[in-house]
């Protein structure tokens, strides 16, 4: 950790502006439970915190929505939006693709492509008319044990799962009206019916993740996103970030990109703290979109921005393995743009390989690259159980990150540093959610 300056040992702080004191008692230390693990045993561990120090819990609204039962899911899916049913579609259709999101993303695919997959059946379709390939964006490839835990033993064994290639074997489609020259994943163009499932959360760029993103740039190659991430997103970043709307330059883009490729069909499912699926939305890829923007508002806010903040922990659940989503929230929280923001990253897999952000050599990678510098007043620690020599090379200089494997290690660091009354903020989730402006 960076010293000296950073250095707060002030008694009788004032908390966080704007949020809820959970405790503030000397002498005796509180304990926080957090999600841990979503696609392993998505278990709880706790950290505990001294009383001393005035700390506020910030998580989402709709922490605790109580997740849908397999008849709920299938009536949504059956009682599309602004799009006429599944079964109705794959008529007189030879051939379907089901484009599903990567494990970074939280969608329980398992206990939603069977439902898809019996009305593409009910519709005439033959099952081995029918594949899936995963959305990997420029993520990297999935191996059969990330399939099984996104589609299930049973899809797995029954139909053709595939990655996407950003590199290879994409069709040229068309150029957007801001000049993206939009290459989609072959499989993906030659299906007579093209249908998404993914999830709709806050998103760091695009404001709101889900509908069209699953084809751009989920699916298309890797001109495109690059293009897309890096060349769009400049012509106007004001409009960019989480829970921004339709002015969003990015969110445009896919708007249109999707309606040009033909996405035909898609899901989106809304998820509680646990990842758990309480809203699905089916239908047209504009029409079901708009209507999950609209609750993810409500289930992903936490609360107006806090100010006042001199420490802020945040924990990577949903996307532990694209850690420093969580960092760029929590600094967001932080007084005056200075204080420490601890990331837990509690991810066994290490974080996701990704062909535009991330190193591939020692002096280069991707063409986003490093696209972020922790700046001089922040000081950033990870807590990981298991970390790599590469695995803080999502920023610019990660020689100035302290890492720790335990939360016992990280909690030393701060107590040396922060005495009583410091205003902190706990985010249970820090993956999914925005702060409300």
């Amino acid at each position: 950790m960076r010293p000296a300056s950073l250095k707060w040992k002030r008694d009788n702080a004032a908390p966080c502006a704007g949020i809820t004191i959970v405790q503030n008692i000397e002498s005796r230390n509180m304990n926080i439970e957090l999600p841990r693990r979503l696609w392993y045993d998505n278990s709880t561990f706790s950290i505990d915190l001294p009383d001393s120090w005035a700390v506020s819990l910030l998580a989402m609204r709709g922490r605790d929505r109580p997740p849908l039962g397999p008849a709920e899911i299938e009536r949504a899916i059956k009682n599309p939006i602004g799009s006429p049913k599944l079964s109705e579609l794959a008529r007189g259709k030879s051939s379907a693709v089901i484009i599903f999101d990567d494990i970074t993303r939280p969608t329980r695919v398992s206990e939603i492509a069977p439902t898809v997959v019996r009305e593409l059946v009910a519709g005439g379709m033959r099952e081995d008319d029918i594949t899936f390939v995963a959305a990997l964006g420029n993520h990297g490839a999935h191996t059969h044990h990330e399939f099984r835990k996104k589609l299930g033993r049973e899809i797995t064994e029954r139909f053709r799962v595939f990655n996407h290639n950003s590199y290879e074997h994409c069709t040229y489609v068309g150029t957007t009206s801001h000049g993206t020259k939009l290459s989609v994943n072959r499989e993906v163009m030659e299906a007579d019916l093209r249908i998404g499932i993914g999830c709709v959360t806050a998103h760091i760029n695009t404001g709101f993740s889900g509908g069209g993103k699953i084809l751009m740039p989920g699916v298309a190659s890797i001109d495109s996103a690059a293009h897309f991430h890096i060349h769009v997103r400049a012509k106007a970043p004001q409009t960019t970030g989480p829970g921004t709307g339709s002015e969003n330059i990015m969110r445009q883009n896919i708007d249109e990109a999707a309606r040009m490729a033909g996405l035909h069909f898609k899901i989106d499912a809304i998820v509680n703290e646990r990842g758990q699926t309480t809203a699905l939305f089916a239908g047209d890829v504009m029409e079901e979109h708009r209507q999950a923007v609209e609750l993810a508002r409500e289930v992903y806010c936490v609360g107006p921005r806090p100010h006042g903040c001199r420490l802020v922990i945040a924990n990577a659940f949903a996307k532990a393995n694209e850690m420093f989503i969580a960092a760029r929230i929590g600094a967001s929280a932080l007084a005056d743009g200075t204080g420490t923001v601890v990331i837990i990253a509690d991810s066994p897999e290490g974080q996701i390989p990704h062909y535009l952000q991330r190193s591939f050599g020692r002096a280069y990678g991707g063409r986003q690259s490093a696209p972020t510098e922790i700046p001089p007043g922040v000081d950033v620690i990870v807590v990981a159980p298991q970390w790599d020599a590469t695995s803080t090379d999502w920023v610019k200089n990660p020689e100035v990150i302290t890492r720790t494997r335990g939360w016992d290690e990280a909690r030393a660091l701060l107590c040396d540093t922060y005495g009583p009354g410091t205003p902190t903020a706990v985010l249970p989730e820090a993956t999914t959610i925005y702060f409300e402006s």
